[in-house]
This record gives structure tokens, C-alpha cells and sequence, in this order.
């Protein structure tokens, strides 16, 4: 019980350790938009993961989770655009980063409509960050467009790895598992 209250406390006093966000500089634009999901590794591995899982399920999951992520993170960089408050955003960021993780290395198989809103509720966090970044009155349509497209490309990536591992399902559940194992790191603020 004891490890259950000091994981809860860790969980929820987290720093924000996600350096991708704030304070970087003008982000008005498609390039800006695009670089933000691959400069800080809470968004790459999160995105990167995301493919594993995708691999993993098969099928319709294929596209159907990369695209309940892209989707749900356009709908969290609108709350972000807009100043709506969203609580324990980095905390939720690195949470996924573990979920995620933990998901490839443990080889579960949910139904995808509920891997899609597994992702989807991740990806509320991370779009919500993505979209807190925008200055006042600066254009969003050319820097949300950057920052989907550098996400789907981040999902095909991970799909592409665990493609290539194929057969080798011991190696990307190691990859979840590293993926895990520094959400962890993220989450104490290493």
C-alpha cells in the first residue's frame, strides 16, 4: 500500500519535465509547428510508441490509433489555442509516455476502439501543450498543420520499426519497455 501512495504522490507532484514547452521562441508557423513534437522526448517517444501499439494491434488499428491520436491532439491544441485550462498537463504527457510504453512491452491486445481512446485521451495532453505555445494573435491553422504532420510522421515511424522488427516481437516489446522505463524518468523528473 505504501509503494501505491508514494507512486500516486510522485505521479502528482511531477515537475514539468517535458522540455518541448514554453517559452521558445516565436511559434507562429508550419516549420515551428512541425520541429515542436521533435524537440522534446516526451513527444517523440509518446508518438513513437503510439506506432509500436498500432503494429502490434494489426488490422484497422493500423491507421485507426495513429489517427484517434492525431485527431484527439487537434482537438487539445484548440483548448490550448483558446487558454482553456487542462490540469497535470506534463504529469499527462509523461504518463503516456509510460502507458504507452507499457503497452507495447506488455503485448496487450484491447479492442481498438478502446486502444483509440487510450491514445486519444493521451493525445488531449500533448495537443493541449502543442497549442499553448501559440502566441497571441498568430496564425494557427500553418503551425497546427506542422505540428499533425511532424505527429504522423512520428506514428509512421514507429509502425516502420516494429514493421522492420517483424517476427522479432521480443524487440519491440523491448522497445516498450525502454519507452516505459523513461516515462518513469519523466514522471520523477530525471
Amino acid at each position: 500500500m505504501r509503494l501505491h501512495s508514494a507512486l500516486a504522490a510522485m505521479i502528482l507532484l511531477a515537475p514539468a519535465t517535458a522540455s518541448a514547452h514554453t517559452g521558445h521562441g516565436d511559434t507562429s508557423g508550419f516549420a515551428h509547428g512541425f520541429m515542436h513534437p521533435l524537440s522534446g522526448i516526451d513527444h517523440l517517444l509518446a508518438m513513437f510508441a503510439v506506432g509500436l501499439f498500432a503494429f502490434r494491434l494489426g488490422g484497422r488499428a493500423l491507421w485507426a490509433v495513429p489517427a484517434a491520436f492525431v485527431g484527439m491532439m487537434a482537438v487539445g491544441g484548440v483548448l490550448g489555442f483558446e487558454g482553456v485550462g487542462l490540469p497535470f498537463v506534463e504529469t499527462g504527457i509523461a504518463l503516456s509516455v509510460l502507458a504507452l510504453g507499457m503497452a507495447v512491452a506488455t503485448g496487450i491486445t484491447p479492442p481498438v476502439a478502446i486502444a483509440a481512446a487510450l491514445v486519444g485521451f493521451f493525445a488531449i495532453f500533448h495537443g493541449h501543450a502543442h497549442g499553448g505555445e501559440l502566441p497571441a494573435g498568430a496564425g494557427a491553422a500553418g503551425y497546427t498543420a506542422g505540428f499533425l504532420a511532424a505527429t504522423a510522421l512520428l506514428h509512421a515511424a514507429g509502425i516502420g520499426a516494429a514493421a522492420l522488427a517483424a517476427g522479432r516481437f521480443a524487440l519491440v516489446r523491448f522497445g516498450g519497455a525502454a519507452v516505459a522505463l523513461a516515462g518513469v524518468g519523466l514522471l520523477v523528473g530525471l
